[in-house]
C-alpha cells in the first residue's frame, strides 16, 4: 500500500502547520493552522488548499495554537466536513479562539477596505467570519490523553502530552499497511521540560517516522530558573523611570505563565504593587477555561488549585474585557504592566497599546515569546528605528527587552535531547516549523549524530 505525506504549511517556515497523510484507503490532514506574515501573503497562502477538503476522512490538531488550527473555519467552508478529532483542552480552547479569530478577520477587512476605498480598490472579504468559526466547532472531537482512536479503516491516533501549552498533544499517527503498522510521531510543537504549569512533554517511542519542529533548531534559551530574576529587574528599571512594561503575550499559555510569576514576585515582595492588567477578551476566556482542565497541570499547579490558593493571581491582576477600560490604560501615565494579545502584535489591542507607548523611552516592550518574519513583533525585536502602525510610522524609542525563557518551544538542545533515544529505530525525521536557517541548523546536528534526518520543501510529497 501507498502512504504518503505531503508537507504543506510550517514546512521551511514557521507559521500555517498543515499536513496531509494519504493511503490506498484514507486521507486526512495534521493541523490547518493560519499562516501569519506579510497581509497580500496571508490572504493568498491562507485562501485556498492544495487539495479538495470534501475528500478529507478527518483532522488531527494538536493545539489551539492558530498557526495550528487557525483555518479550519476555512475548510469548512470549502466543503470539509468530517470529524477534527483533539483533546478536550484544545476542542474547548478552539470554542474561544476560532470565534476571536473570526472577529479579527472581519474587523481587519473592515480597516483594509477604509484603504481600498480611499484608493479605489475593490473590497475585499475576510477568510472567515465570526458566525463561520461558531459553525466549525460543531466538527471537533475532543479525547483525553493516551487513548487511541479509531480515525479511519487504516489510521488511528493516541494524544500524547506535548507539554506545549494547555491541551497540546504530539500525535501518535497508525496506520495499516497489509500486516504492518507504521508508526508517523508528530512532535510540532514540542514544549519543554520542567516549566510551569503545566506537565513535561510524554517522549513518542518505537518510531518508524518522526516530523518535529525545530522553531528554535539553532538557539538555547536562557535558564529557566533565571526567569524571575530577569523578569523582577526588567520591572523594577521600568518602574524606575517611570514607565509603564506592554508585553506582547499570546492569549493561550503565555499570559498565564507570566501572570503565575507575577503572582509569585508579588507574594515575594520583588516587585512593587503597581496596577497589573491582562487586556486581551481572548486571554480572559482562556484563563476561564485552563482553570477546567486539571489533567494537564504538573504535580505542583494540581495541588495549589486543589489547595484553594490562587496561583494565576486572578485576586490581584485585572483583566479587562470592556474596550473603554481598554482605551483608558493609554491615558494613564502611571507606572504599570500591560498584558496584551496578539503575541506577534499583528492584530487585537497590542497593536493599540504599541502605537501609545512605542514612542516613550520611558516604557519598555518586553518581548517573551517567538516573533515570525515580517511581523510588527520581529521588527520591535530587531530593534527597528521606525515600524509602521495602522499604516504610520512610530520612532521606536521605548526600551526593547527579550526574555527567551519564556518560551513554550523546545530549544536546539531539548530537541535533540527528545530525539536521542529514536536514533536505532526511526526510519526518517522530517524537520519542518523553523525558518530555514533554524531547520538547516538542527537538521545538520542530526545529521552529524548518525539520524536519517531531511528537510523536505514547501509542497513536496514523501512516500513512507
Amino acid at each position: 500500500m501507498s502512504i504518503r505525506v505531503k508537507f504543506i504549511g510550517a514546512t521551511r517556515t514557521v507559521t500555517g502547520s498543515n499536513f496531509l497523510v494519504s493511503t490506498d484507503k484514507s486521507k486526512i490532514i495534521i493541523d490547518c493552522g493560519l499562516f501569519q506574515g506579510r497581509r497580500e501573503e496571508y490572504y493568498t497562502k491562507n485562501s485556498s488548499f492544495p487539495y479538495d477538503p470534501a475528500e478529507l476522512d478527518a483532522c488531527i490538531l494538536s493545539h489551539a495554537h492558530i498557526d495550528h488550527s487557525g483555518n479550519i473555519p476555512n475548510l469548512i467552508k470549502q466543503g470539509f466536513g468530517a470529524r477534527i478529532l483533539t483533546t478536550d483542552a484544545t476542542r474547548d480552547l478552539c470554542s474561544a479562539m476560532l470565534t476571536d479569530s473570526g472577529h479579527i478577520q472581519e474587523e481587519d477587512v473592515k480597516y483594509v477596505n477604509k484603504i481600498h476605498k480611499r484608493k479605489n480598490l475593490p473590497p475585499v472579504e475576510p477568510l472567515y467570519t465570526r458566525k463561520d468559526a461558531e459553525n466549525s466547532l460543531q466538527y471537533f472531537s475532543g479525547h483525553p490523553y493516551g487513548q487511541k482512536i479509531n480515525v479511519t479503516e487504516d489510521i488511528s491516533v493516541t494524544f500524547n502530552d506535548a507539554g506545549h501549552v494547555l491541551g497540546s498533544a504530539n500525535p501518535l499517527i497508525e496506520i495499516l499497511d497489509g500486516e504492518k503498522t507504521i508508526r508517523l510521531g508528530y512532535a510540532v510543537d514540542l514544549g519543554r521540560n520542567n516549566m510551569p504549569i503545566l506537565n513535561d512533554p510524554v517522549r513518542l517511542e518505537d518510531l518508524d517516522y518522526l516530523i518535529i519542529e525545530s522553531t528554535y533548531g539553532g538557539r538555547l534559551h536562557d535558564s529557566v530558573d533565571s526567569t524571575k530574576d530577569r523578569l523582577a529587574e526588567v520591572i523594577n528599571s521600568a518602574v524606575q523611570r517611570g514607565g509603564k512594561i506592554i508585553i506582547p503575550s499570546f492569549a493561550l499559555e503565555r499570559t498565564q505563565e507570566i501572570a503565575y510569576y507575577l503572582n509569585q514576585l508579588l507574594q515575594e515582595d520583588r516587585i512593587p504593587g503597581i496596577p497589573i492588567y491582562v487586556d486581551s477578551p481572548l486571554a480572559v476566556n482562556v484563563t476561564e477555561i485552563f482553570i477546567q482542565h486539571p489533567e494537564c497541570y504538573d504535580k505542583e499547579m494540581y495541588e495549589a488549585f486543589r489547595s484553594g490558593k490562587d496561583p494565576l493571581g486572578t485576586n490581584r491582576i485585572e483583566y479587562v474585557r470592556d474596550v473603554e477600560k481598554s482605551k483608558n490604560l493609554n491615558f494613564d501615565d502611571r507606572p504599570m504592566i500591560i498584558i496584551s494579545a496578539s503575541g506577534m502584535c499583528e492584530a487585537g489591542r497590542i497593536v493599540h497599546h504599541l502605537k501609545n507607548n512605542i514612542g516613550d523611552p520611558k516604557n519598555t516592550i518586553l518581548v517573551v515569546g517567538y516573533m515570525a518574519e515580517n511581523t510588527l513583533g520581529r521588527k520591535i525585536v530587531e530593534r527597528q528605528e521606525k515600524v509602521k502602525i495602522f499604516g504610520e510610522e512610530h520612532l521606536l524609542k521605548a526600551k526593547v527587552e527579550i526574555m527567551n525563557s519564556f518560551s513554550a518551544h523546545a530549544d536546539r538542545d531539548e530537541l535533540y535531547e527528545y530525539v536521542k533515544p529514536m536514533k536505532d529505530s526511526v526510519k526518517k525525521i522530517f524537520v519542518v516549523h523553523g525558518e530555514e536557517s533554524q531547520s538547516k541548523i538542527f537538521l545538520e546536528l542530526l545529521e552529524k549524530n548518525g539520524f536519517p534526518a531531511y528537510l523536505p520543501a514547501a509542497g513536496e510529497e514523501i512516500e513512507l
